[in-house]
Order: C-alpha cells, then structure tokens, then sequence
C-alpha cells in the first residue's frame, strides 16, 4: 500500500504545483447487472459522478482514470485489487439567467463540469456486503459552512452493496438515482427549494435527511493534499466528517431555516445571508418490504448568490392575538419597483404597497379566520402570488402564578392565562431546572416542581388557545436554601422593670419560643418581659419552608458606668471622651458649659478652653447610673523660628529662633551646625523650611511649632565668553551672560565697565575679567583672553592634525572673524565628511563613529569679520593615523 502512494506521487509530481482546489461535490452509485460467473456473485456498473468548477481547466485535477477501493463490511477490511474506472463521459450544466427574468441581479457563474467514470465489477454475495469508496483532494477555497481552510479538506465518496443478512435479495440491488437539476438560482436571505428528488428502478421506498460530508485525500483524513491527492488505496471506512463551522453541521448546511422534506428529498427554507459556497449533503435510504438495505449519498456545492428573486411568501397562517389592528408583511424582500396588492378576505377593498417587503397594516372590525390573498408584480410582467389563514381573535391575557420558595420543596404553579375568544386548548412548562432535562409538562394547569439545586430559575409557560394564539411567559423563580428571614438585633440588654419588644421580618408565618411572658408570639414584634437573660427562638414558615434565627436578651438589675480617668490636653485640641459601661443610651453635660459635639453619644468629642467636668448619664430602659470626668488645659509651648531669610547659592544664613518653653529642637537638621542653638547656621543648595519644636513641663503632651523659609537664590553661572583672536585696532564686542548686573576689568581699552556688551580696542594682547551679580549681591566670575594679531582679518586652518593626540582636530582659528558662515571637510571621492558654523568646533577624523582613514582632505571655509567684509579660504589637511 506504501508503494502505491509512491509510485502516483513520481507520476503527478510534476504537475501537482499547477493543481488546484476546486472539486465542488459528487456520488458514487452503482447498477446490479445480474449474476456474476461466478457462484453466488452478482455483478454491478459503478459510476463515480464528480462535479468540478467550470473556471479550472488545470489537468492536474482532471484526472483520465479515477481509483475506487472495496472494503468489506463491517469489519472494513480493503478487498482485492484496486479498481481503475476510466472516465467516459464529461458535460457542463449551467443556470441560464435568461430561464427566470424575474429574479434581478441573477448569478452568472452556477456552473458544473460534470465527469463521469465507470467500472464493472463482480462481487461475492456476502451477508454484509462491501463499501467502495473514492478520495480525491481537494475541494474549493472559501467554503462558508466549513472552517478554514476549506481547500485543505479533500473529499470522500462511498456506496454501499448491501449483503443478504437485511434481505436475501439486498444484494439485487441498484442505486436511487438523483433527480438532475443542480444548476439552480439560490438567492441570499431568500425563499430557497432545492430537489434531491431520486428515482428507484427496483421500486424500493426512498427517505431523505440531510447529512455530514465525507472529508478525503487530505490532512484531515490523514493524508497530506500535497503529497497524495489520490490516495491508493484510500483510507478505510468509517470515514471523518468535514469540519463544520459554528451554527452549520451536517443536519443543518445552510443553517437552522432550511429543512428537507423527508419523504419527496425537496429541501426548502430560507437561505443564509452570506454569499458564497455551501457543502450540502444529502442521504437517501432504501426501504424494501420495511426493511433498510442501504443508504446512498449525494455532495455537492450550492452557490448562494447576491440575487434577489420575485416571490410571493406567507406562512401558512397568523395568529393576530392582541386587538384588531394588525400588520402584514411578505416573509422576504423583493426587488426593488415590486408592487404588492393585498386581499385582506372581509369584503374590504383590496390595498397596496411598494415597501421593500410589502409592509402594511389593515383594521379588522370583527373575530374571524380571513383568507388573506397577496399578488406581487414587477414591471407589469412578473407576477406570483399566495395566500394564508389570518386569524384575527384578540383578546389574548396570557399569566402564569406560582408558589413556593425552598430547594426540595415542592413550587405550585398555576395558568392564569384568559381569552376573550375561545380557551386554552395547549400548554407546556419549562421549569429551567439544569439538573435534568425532563423539566417540563404539558397541558397541566396547575403542576408542581421540585428543584434539587439554588439559584434563579427562569420558568416558562407557553400557552395556546383553540383560535390559535400562542404566548410565551417568562418569569424568575428563585429557590433558596430557606426563606428569607431577617432579624434586626439578635443581642440585645433590657432592665428587668421593663418590657422589650422583638422584631423579625419576613413573609411566612411566626412562631416564637419560649413564649411565657410574651405577648403576640405568632407575630414578628411580640413583646417581652423576662427576670432573668433568656435566649428567644423565632420559626418562620413560608410555603412549607423554614427558616429560625435566635435573639439573646439580656436582663440587667443596674447599669455599669466608668467615666474614665481625668486628664490634661493642650489648650485648643480635641479630645474624645472614654467611658467604659454597657448602657445603651447615654447623655451628656458639662460644666463650666462648654462645645459637646454629640451629647447622646457614647464617646462624644469636645474642645475645652478651661478645666471643664463632664458628666454623663447611662440607661437601659429604667436603669441609670452617672458619672464624670474632669479635663484640665494647658496653653501650648510657644516657638519662634525667626523670620524667613533669602541666601546666595553656597552661601550661609543664621536663624533667629526664640521660645517660651523648657526644651527646643530643629528639623531637619541636614545642612545646619550648632543645632543645640536657637541661632544656627544654615547652608541648603535649594529653598528649604526649617521648623522649630517648644516642649515644656506643665502638661501640654505637644510641642509649639514655628516654621522658618530660607530661600536659596539660583547659582550663577558666569561665563565672559570664548577665547578669542582679533586684528590690532579692530573692534571686539564682548558679551557676557550670568546676573542682570556686570563689572569689567581692567578699564583699559573697553568702552565701558558696566553692562554686559561693552567694546574692546586693542593694541595688544589683554585678559578680562567679568563679575556679574544681583541686587542681592550673589556674584560669579569670569575671564576671557583676547591675542591680538598685527595682520588683516583671517582664518587659520592646520595643514595635519592627528587624532587623540595634542593636535587632535582639524580646528579652523578664525582671527577678526565675527562669525562662520560655514567649515567643511571632503574626503577624496566628494563626499563632505564634516561641517560646522560654530568657532572652537574642529573635524576629529570620524564619521558617524566610525574612524576614517589616513590620507589628505579638503576643506572650505567662509566667515564674516567685524567690519562686514567676507572671508573665503580652502586647501587640503592631512590625517596622520
């Protein structure tokens, strides 16, 4: 068998990169021809019937000789020689979009090729009989009910030779033969009937489904498309289902609205939304005196199409339920410039309409079943019409009740629906219990349900009347572990002269114990008058569920009260009073009087400005104690840190700080010396806020707090300019940058000291300094030297330079030079390795990081000098490595 595959892949490897996916369905049948020469063998035509895409032409899919393989049934075992049935007939079936005019934008692209090849073999007469089967890859691209990627599934076809175990004469058998048809109009979202309609010679009864498409001669069938196409033999049987997209299976190919007819094999619905190819397969079975002798299979790719077909289509009747105002509408839209004329069946004029689906809406002025007729036209010549039951009965209530609450505890239900016409004549519950799947009833009024699990349920009840109108009622039940019972208090204390009253609420029935000395124990707010502490137990039964909570009351002779123990605060702060008592309501006064900010507080909070006693009260019920507490205020220590102070960068400040108090402390204490004084010196590098803490003995447990700014003035950064070069007697313009204020010297050739561009004249070399400085007095210092040379303006530039040396760049030295227009470098081949218009910036031999080689470069330079005349120079340096 390994072999095989072998030997097809060297033949077809040549031509397997040409090939295509384009197989779009087929079926393997066969025809008894009569007894075989041998003993008990029967003889029989095979045809494998192969649709392929109009559009490929590629031989490498159009294969002269198809391979069929026999496995016997049921243990699937492959049967003698492989079968090589040569192709005899080919032909091409098309939809003319000229046979139906009345559907718009029509598909000009449903095309088969169909190919027919044949066998005859001779088989043994067996009691199980045999599967033949074909496997080819691959099918088309894009299948829309088949997840991608489709054309990496191949395709299966089978038939199947019934034995004598089903019928002593299962194996004269020939196969149903399908209704031709194939090249039909199938227009999205619209009314689709599809034939799979078949024909049987030997008279047998034929039943239709839908079913799974064979996958084959691919990856998913355990072959790879590339390198077998063909399997020889093919895989044995059961054979793998394609791959079916969500919503699609093979029950339902083009989705859930489209059904075959299980006895005529014509299949109808609404077709899918999407445009595209569909793999659709149909099984039809063979009854032989009511005994099934075997099932045959027909595949094949339905192109849904964006046409849009002229079609008359109601459902066979409506049930109008709510009041006598009711809207028709044809079940799909037609073409646009469709003209629908509706016959509403009470002897009213017939009406009009020209909406896309012929929407319109009609008052009915008595109950009744009225033959509603709709004739649609389009552009005077295509026409189609139908007609249905409308069944205008209004006055439809539809109410369901229910009671119960608790898990394993029966829930009732009960049908309240009402009808203005006629009676309920059909009901079914769903009680949405996930536990099983037998959770409904029919017909019952009034069912009970018992859950086995907690949680919200949704109940449904679907209800008809004999008029036929049918509602569908949803409502959420929920089944709790125990009713819902809630107790406000469950601890509770009482003075033994008084009366208390319990409380629980909930929606079912009280019962309390025990119930001696109580009033109204079957309500949820009895009243109590117990000696001594007693613990009280409430049942609550809501819909034979219980549920019990306990509620413990304690009985008190006295209350206890401890005010708490007197104490000092520092003047203005707030302090929160701590009694220890088991009262439960309190009140307080104080004296002098002073601000409580709650008095029926148990730790109320207060701001004495004196020593004040408070004294409190403390109850339960008619049981009261008092007592009190005294609060003594002390002023806080008082601190001084000093006024704020500005400093210069760098520089150092003293604080001023002063206190009333017995000790003192700074923070932070970063940047500060002589921090056990109350004049310390500073020195911060930024803005900080020192504070200074007062402690004392007199009972003040806080410090006084003063908080000093010291503001550290920005550093100033001098600079007087670069070194520079000038012609003698030419002027120079100095600029200096730091602090608004400035200070030259020496005075000796400058215009002026005072501003920070003053002009120099010089014969001779000369050094400046420059201070500049702030009304705050922070300064910096500066120098620029200035070489004068007793030549015109010029630009200097080194014949060599030899990086990371002393001489390590190639720096142009302008002399009365004022600015640089530009400096650039070439190297041999034109390219500018470098350019600059800054003075001081020099080529260091690299570009981009990279070291450049020794060799000679040239350079241009252009500068301006101080009179405004320009200055151009060029010439070659050396780079000396």
């Amino acid at each position: 068998m390994k072999r095989l595959c072998i030997v097809v892949l060297l033949i077809t490897g040549f031509i397997l990169p040409l090939s295509a996916a384009h197989i779009r369905g087929g079926e393997l049948y066969y025809q008894y021809l009569g007894p075989g020469l041998g003993s008990n063998t029967s003889k029989y035509r095979v045809t494998l019937k192969l649709y392929i895409d109009c559009g490929q032409n590629n031989e490498g899919q159009l294969d002269e000789n198809a391979v069929l393989t026999i496995f016997t049934r049921p243990s699937n075992d492959y049967y003698g020689d492989i079968v090589n049935a040569p192709m005899v007939s080919e032909e091409f079936i098309r939809y003319d979009p000229a046979s139906n005019p009345c559907i718009t934008n029509p598909p000009r692209d449903v095309c088969y090729r169909l190919r027919y090849y044949e066998a005859v073999i001779e088989l043994p007469d067996t009691p199980s009989g045999y599967t033949i089967s074909f496997q080819r890859c691959c099918r088309i691209e894009g299948i829309r009910n088949i997840n991608p990627p489709s054309n990496d599934f191949g395709a299966t076809y089978q038939c199947l030779i019934p034995g004598t175990g089903s019928l002593a004469s299962a194996p004269k058998n020939s196969s149903p033969r399908f209704t031709a048809g194939d090249a039909v109009a199938v227009c999205r979202s619209s009314n689709l009937s599809f034939n799979f309609s078949a024909t049987d010679t030997d008279g047998d009864s034929l039943v239709y489904e839908l079913c799974n498409a064979f996958a084959g001669g691919g990856p998913n069938n355990g072959q790879n498309c590339a390198s077998c196409p063909t399997p020889i033999p093919s895989a044995p049987p059961p054979f793998g289902s394609l791959s079916y997209k969500n919503t699609f299976s093979g029950a339902s190919p083009m989705g859930p609205d489209v059904k075959i007819d299980r006895n005529k094999g014509i299949m109808t619905g609404t077709a899918p939304s999407n445009i595209g190819q569909y793999v659709v397969t149909v099984c039809v079975t063979e009854y032989r005196n009511n005994v099934p002798i075997n099932t045959h299979r027909k595949d094949i790719h339905i192109k849904v199409s964006d046409c849009i077909p002229l079609k008359a289509n109601l459902k066979p009747d409506y049930a109008y339920c709510d009041d006598f105002n009711v809207v028709f509408r044809n079940e799909q839209v037609n073409p646009t410039g469709s003209v629908y004329t509706w016959d509403f069946g009470d002897g009213t004029e017939a009406q009009t309409s020209t909406v896309a689906d012929g929407t319109i809406q009609h008052q009915y002025q008595a109950p009744n079943n009225y033959r509603v007729k709709l004739k649609v036209v389009l552009a005077g010549q295509c026409l189609d019409s139908t007609s249905t039951i409308a069944k205008v009965w209004p006055g439809s209530f539809p109410k369901f009740s229910f009671n119960g609450a608790c898990i394993f505890t029966p829930f009732r239900f009960l049908d309240e629906s009402t009808y203005t016409y006629g009676s309920v004549n059909f009901r079914r519950w769903e009680f949405g219990d996930e536990t099983t799947s037998a959770d409904t009833v029919r017909q019952s009024k009034s069912p009970t349900w018992k859950y086995n699990s907690l949680g919200t349920k949704t109940v449904q009840l679907i209800v008809g009347s004999d008029k036929g109108c049918i509602d569908t009622l949803s409502q959420a039940v929920e089944v709790k572990d125990k009713p819902d019972l809630t107790i406000p208090f469950k601890d509770t204390l009482m003075c033994n002269v008084d009366s208390l009253q319990l409380m629980a609420i909930g929606d079912g029935v009280f019962k309390w114990t025990p119930n001696d000395q109580m009033v109204n124990p079957t309500s949820g707010t009895p009243v109590v008058n117990p000696q001594r502490t007693t613990t009280y137990t409430v049942t609550m039964t809501e819909n034979r569920c219980v549920a019990t909570e306990d509620i413990l009351v304690r009985v008190v002779d006295h209350v206890t009260l401890n005010a708490g123990a007197d104490t000092t605060i520092c003047t203005t702060d707030t302090v929160a009073l701590n009694p220890v008592s088991d009262g439960l309501r309190y009140t307080w006064t104080s004296v002098p009087q002073t601000r409580l900010f709650e008095t029926t507080d148990k730790y109320p909070k207060t701001v004495p400005l004196e020593k004040t006693k408070y004294i409190v009260e403390a109850r339960i019920g008619s049981c009261l104690a008092n007592d009190s507490v005294s609060v003594r205020t002390v002023p806080y220590p008082i601190a001084a840190a000093g006024p704020d102070t500005t400093i210069c960068f760098e520089d150092t400040a003293t604080l001023m700080g002063s206190m009333n108090g017995s000790s003192f402390r700074w923070e932070p204490l970063n940047a500060m010396s002589g921090t056990d004084r109350l004049d310390p010196k500073v020195y911060p590098l930024r803005s900080r806020t020192y504070r200074l803490l007062v402690y004392d003995t007199l009972g003040c447990p806080k410090p006084g707090i003063d908080e000093v700014f010291v503001k550290v003035k920005d550093e100033i950064i001098a600079f007087a300019g670069n070194d520079t070069a000038v012609v003698k007697q030419q002027p120079l313009l100095l600029h200096g940058s730091g602090a608004p204020l400035f200070e030259w010297s020496p005075e000796s050739g400058l215009n002026q000291t005072s501003n920070n561009s003053p002009i120099a004249v010089l014969d001779a070399d000369a050094s400046y300094i420059m201070r500049t400085f702030t009304e705050e007095g922070c300064f910096g210092l500066d120098t620029i030297n200035v070489k004068v040379f007793n030549t015109l303006p010029d630009i200097f530039v080194p014949n060599a330079f030899v990086p990371n040396s002393l001489n390590s760049k190639l720096e142009p030295k302008p002399v009365g030079i004022s600015s640089l227009d530009y400096f650039r470098v070439f190297n041999r081949w034109g390219q500018m390795v470098y350019q600059t218009s800054e003075i001081g910036k020099g080529w260091n031999g690299m570009i981009n990081g990279l070291i450049q080689p020794t060799g000679t470069y040239v350079w241009i330079i252009k500068g301006t000098d101080y009179t405004g005349k320009t200055v151009q120079r060029k010439g070659t340096a050396t780079l000396v490595r």
